[in-house]
């Protein structure tokens, strides 16, 4: 059975700091990107950053770039945001996401990711 567990999200005041987690489990966790979109009420799905655990190459969005930290244990089969200087536009459920890497090349990580697996959401709300 295909899993992706995530933990680590919650309530944190504006500049503070979380770290999200996606266990995977049931396919092959070097096979795939992994990583996180997140929606808030009202907006459009994003993709805020992945890491491609053949390789180890990471996107980050714009909007997250020099706060946020991706990473990758493939011993544990977990990747890990590491998610700093924390804004109240950031506040969002966040979704742990995987597709085979040669999707994440094709299409990097937006709209157009033909994502195979997802994870249940954890919210993340950043008070002002």
């Amino acid at each position: 059975e295909v899993q992706l567990v995530e933990s680590g999200g919650g309530l944190v005041q504006a500049g503070g700091s979380l770290r999200l987690s996606c266990a995977a489990s049931g396919f092959t966790f070097d096979d795939y990107a992994i990583g996180w979109f997140r929606q808030a009420p009202g907006r459009e799905r994003e993709g805020v950053s992945a890491i491609d655990n053949s390789d180890g190459i990471t996107y980050y969005a714009d909007s997250v770039k020099g706060r946020f930290t991706i990473s990758s244990d493939n011993a544990k089969n977990t990747v890990y945001l590491q998610m700093n200087s924390l804004k109240p536009e950031d506040t969002a459920v966040y979704y742990c996401a995987a597709v085979v890497t040669t999707g994440f090349r094709a299409t990097g990580w937006g709209r157009r990711t033909p994502i195979e697996y997802w994870g249940q959401g954890t919210q993340v709300t950043v008070s002002s």
